[in-house]
């Protein structure tokens, strides 16, 4: 298929569906309260899907994880791993890894965004990243790229198999946090967190049980994360928006601190056997919804644990989705369709609209002022 018809077929695909996937409808239950005087902080318990629910100010978040084989000279799985799937939207988890919207390496290739922004947390692989801006990079193996997507950007996520002689495992979250209508047309911008920078707690319980936490937004223990975009809605401390990761060994215990009344807080449990919140037991691939005001604690069971919070105020504003344009009213969504048709959010300065960095790259990041960060 030539290149611009592959385009305009995945531009379609993306305009009509989250990009990452389809929403996955959830089943909730409200616990019972232990006592009609005290109410259980633990508000609503849900399983995780392929795509998680979240609280305002995030809108979703999505976990990938994917067993990728070694790599080609193309940075992607050898051709005869490629047959008998739906290529440049294949979402079904066939020998251990998706292509997404890949059809030589796995990942997404240029897409547009509006209104909101991007939080792409690493936990293993890497991730190739190109936008209508000119910036570019790769990050990954505990690397957070940040990006606002404010009036309108293309980016490209791809995930190079850069190892041809090991396997080349990924898992990452893409979060997405909303924008107050204030700030949905400012100018589009990415940071990178890099692993280095990102402050790392140890916490040793009183049975000499650790459990290690990385702050990837908000402040915990005294420990700041490092500051986000400017137009966050993240970047202003008053809104104590949180982003932590949380790995716990067996059988350790920690208490979450409390935030201000009004404050969302969800605890998703992704690996593990089982965790308990105030002695009540959460199953594995399951979150809470909590009452942030009030003291949690978590104990892990007889595995390790991990754990992702996700906090912060909510914006309270009318949201009005559709695919990866997030604004507040219809006619802002329609409105946005129609300049995108128009301007293509600055076009794409790249060779291909899957473009990935050369397989001798190291860790870097290309900003579109120009300046650049190399990691190795």
């Amino acid at each position: 298929m030539p290149e611009e018809n592959k385009r305009r077929k995945f531009i379609k695909d993306a305009l009509l569906t989250v990009v990452g996937g389809a929403v996955i409808g959830t089943s909730a239950k409200v616990l019972a309260n232990d006592s009609e005087d005290t109410p259980d902080p633990i508000l609503k318990v849900k399983p995780l899907g392929f795509q998680w629910e979240t609280q305002d100010p995030f809108l979703f978040c999505v976990h990938h994880e994917d067993a990728y084989p070694q790599g080609n000279t193309e940075l992607g799985p050898s051709k005869n791993l490629l047959s008998g799937r739906n290529m440049g939207n294949d979402f079904h988890l066939k020998d251990g890894f998706r292509m997404y919207h890949g059809d030589t390496v796995p990942g997404f290739p240029g897409h547009p965004h509006r209104g909101f922004e991007t939080v792409t947390v690493v936990r293993q692989g890497m991730v190739d990243h190109s936008d209508s801006m000119g910036a570019a990079g790769r990050y990954g193996n505990g690397d957070v790229q940040w990006m606002t997507s404010g009036k309108g950007v293309q980016h490209a996520e791809m995930f190079p198999l850069v190892k041809q002689n090991d396997v080349n495992p990924l898992e990452l979250f893409q979060i997405w946090l909303n924008l107050p209508k204030a700030d949905k047309m400012v100018e589009p911008h990415f940071k990178m967190l890099w692993d280095e920078q990102i402050p790392k707690i140890t916490h040793v319980d009183t049975r000499s049980k650790s459990v290690h936490i990385e702050v990837i937004a908000g402040i915990l223990e005294n420990q700041n994360a490092p500051t986000p975009p400017p137009d966050s809605w993240a970047a202003k401390s008053g809104n104590e928006v949180a982003i932590w990761n949380i790995r716990m060994d067996a059988e350790a215990t920690y208490t979450l601190p409390k935030a201000s009344v009004g404050v969302n807080r969800t605890i998703y449990f992704y690996s593990g056997d089982k965790l308990k919140l105030n002695g009540k037991d959460l199953m594995y691939y399951h979150s809470a919804d909590v009452t942030a005001s009030e003291a949690i604690t978590l104990q892990a069971g007889l595995k390790p644990c991990n754990i992702l919070i996700l906090q912060g105020k909510p914006i309270g504003e009318p949201v009005v989705q559709h695919g990866p344009f997030v604004m507040n009213t219809i006619e802002e969504i329609r409105e946005t369709y129609s300049e995108f048709q128009r301007t293509r959010f600055g076009g794409w300065p790249w060779p291909k609209y899957d473009h990935v960095h050369d397989a001798t790259r190291g860790r870097f990041a290309q900003h579109a002022d120009g300046r650049i960060e190399e990691m190795g």
